[in-house]
């Protein structure tokens, strides 16, 4: 059956259907082949189960605030702010991108957000400051995979709804800011040497007039993580609660206070980001169809029994978890393999003593490693549309912050208190 299964998809993805219908279509006709007599009403149920959850109300309501204040000026007054503290020093503007879609990823919660946000200004001053295209580009698209780790993170509201009740959306929340700040820094410690060794030359220091002026027009949107992360970690508010005040939040910044958006121009950006929502959801239903079937012809237990053998070590679980993930967001998009490949994984992980907030970072740190990485990672292509730039271009100076996000990887699999710390 799996192979069956299999063949479909690759056939209708290389007929150049977009990846909703593979992933439904496929194991409709796998099932009605193999069980003719199986109620279809079923398997419309199961689609519909997939976007019952209420920890889904999350994704429309992040999205709508991220293209919100993506709409707006946020974006620019967190880089005046950044840049006014740390924009002279060595490799300062690097920095400054690599803390600015740290900051804008905890806004977003979308690596490809963070990629126009933050990639379209800075990308400007990184260019006028000395830096070769392909290095700007490869630094944005890289920090951009922090918005998977620090929250509010779709991705991990996706891993908790794939690997079903019992995964608090909270505790993955707070478990990825620890692995996200690591990457920041290490992307900080990797761009004040890249200055060092060619050389780029340093920004004029601002004086403390205009840093208090730039820290002033940034204030209201550095608030933005802190009242989000914050009212989470206290239980002031649920994930889904934290997602409706982002909203709020995020239309008193840039129509009311910043005046940078008219209230004529929320419907086509409640537009936008319905559009977006309706695939996420499709997507959503037919993974959850997929997995049931995976489920029906007991299909993880045998992939699982193959790959992981019968008494696998918490550590031997996580690498091979890793590299699925790594692989697979290589080639599709991060929210279908965290669909499909998360049932697969986690009763061995549960089995194998895993915790599955550990196992969500880990999940959530390769989708975002592979969603910058070459040959299809999404960010690779959100970046080349954006700066108008081919493929080769992009991806060429991309090398070293993949082996950066390797090496903290590997850390994050065998110190589980990296993730963990601060939930026990």
């Amino acid at each position: 059956m799996l192979a069956t299964l299999l063949s479909i998809m690759v056939i209708l993805l290389f007929l150049n259907f977009p990846m909703m219908i593979p992933l439904i279509l496929a194991p409709v006709v796998v099932m009605l082949l193999f069980n003719p007599n199986l109620s279809m009403d079923l398997l419309m149920g199961q689609l519909l189960t997939g976007i019952s959850s209420s920890v889904l109300l999350c994704v429309p309501l992040f999205i709508f605030a991220a293209d919100i204040m993506t709409s707006g000026k946020t974006s620019n007054r967190l880089l005046d702010f950044i840049g006014s503290f740390i924009g002279h020093i060595r490799g300062g503007y690097a920095v400054t991108t690599a803390a600015a879609c740290s900051i804008f990823g905890a806004i977003s919660g979308s690596t490809q957000a963070a990629v126009v946000a933050i990639g379209r200004p800075m990308r400007e001053r990184m260019l006028k400051a000395g830096y070769k295209d392909s290095s700007a580009i490869a630094l944005i698209i890289n920090s951009s995979d922090v918005a998977l780790l620090i929250p509010p993170s779709i991705g991990m509201i996706i891993y908790a709804l794939a690997a079903g009740s019992g995964v608090s959306v909270g505790d993955l929340f707070i478990a990825g800011i620890i692995p996200g700040i690591m990457v920041f820094l290490a992307f900080a410690i990797y761009s004040v040497i890249y200055a060092k060794v060619k050389d780029i030359p340093l920004a004029k220091r601002q004086g403390w007039r205009e840093r208090w002026k730039s820290f002033r027009k940034a204030l209201l949107p550095l608030a933005f993580p802190v009242i989000i992360v914050g009212g989470i970690y206290t239980g002031i508010f649920s994930p889904v609660e934290a997602s409706g005040i982002a909203v709020l939040y995020a239309f008193i910044l840039e129509v009311f206070i910043f005046r940078t958006i008219s209230f004529k121009k929320i419907p086509s950006i409640a537009l936008s980001t319905g559009l977006v929502t309706s695939a996420v959801f499709i997507l959503v239903a037919g993974g959850q169809l997929f997995s049931w079937v995976l489920g029906y012809a007991r299909i993880p237990q045998q992939v699982s029994e193959a790959v992981l053998g019968t008494d696998p070590s918490a550590i031997y679980v996580l690498i091979i978890v890793s590299i699925f993930f790594f692989v697979g967001c290589m080639f599709v998009d991060p929210i279908v393999v965290i669909l499909v490949l998360t049932p697969i994984f986690v009763p061995a992980a549960e089995t194998a003593g895993v915790d599955l907030i550990h196992l969500g970072i880990i999940i959530t740190f390769q989708a975002a490693l592979g969603s910058a990485t070459p040959p299809f990672g999404v960010d690779i292509f959100t970046a080349s549309a954006v700066f108008n730039k081919p493929y080769l271009e992009v991806i060429k100076s991309t090398p070293p912050y993949i082996l950066i996000l390797l090496l903290i990887g590997v850390l994050l699999i065998f110190f589980p208190q990296l993730s963990l710390i601060l939930i026990h």
